[in-house]
C-alpha cells in the first residue's frame, strides 16, 4: 500500500504562484507514475500533470507553460509549481500515483486527500 499526503495549497491572487508538494510513504518502490489532478466544485476530476519514474512529463493544455511538475525519487515526493494562476485554476488538487513499474496498464492507483487552491480575481 501507498499513502499520499499533499501540502501547499492556499489562497492567492490572480497572477500569483503556489507550490504543491506530495509525499509518498509505504510501499514507495511500487510507484511508477506520479501526478496531479484537480476538481472544481460541481465538476469532474481532471488531469493536470504527471511525471513518470524516468522523468517524462505530461501536461493538460490548460496548464502547459504555467505549471511545472517535478519529482524527487529519493524523497518519494512530487511537486507542482503553479505560476500565473487564474481563477479557473481554483479547485481541490489531488496527488496521484500508480504502479508498479513495468506493468501496463498499472493495476494500482493511489490518491491523496486533496489540498484546496483558491485563486481570487
Amino acid at each position: 500500500q501507498v499513502q499520499l499526503v499533499e501540502s501547499g495549497g492556499g489562497l492567492v491572487q490572480t497572477g500569483g504562484s503556489l507550490r504543491l508538494s506530495c509525499s509518498a510513504s509505504g510501499d514507495s518502490a511500487s510507484i511508477n507514475t506520479m501526478g496531479w489532478y484537480r476538481q472544481a466544485p460541481g465538476k469532474q476530476r481532471d488531469f493536470v500533470a504527471s511525471i513518470s519514474s524516468r522523468g517524462s512529463t505530461t501536461y493538460a493544455d490548460s496548464v502547459r507553460g504555467r505549471f511545472k511538475i517535478s519529482r524527487d525519487s529519493a524523497k518519494n515526493a512530487v511537486y507542482l509549481q503553479m505560476n500565473r494562476l487564474i481563477p479557473e485554476d481554483t479547485a481541490v488538487y489531488y496527488c496521484n500515483a500508480d504502479g508498479p513499474p513495468g506493468v501496463d496498464p498499472p493495476p494500482n492507483d493511489y490518491w491523496g486527500q486533496g489540498t484546496q487552491v483558491t485563486v481570487s480575481s
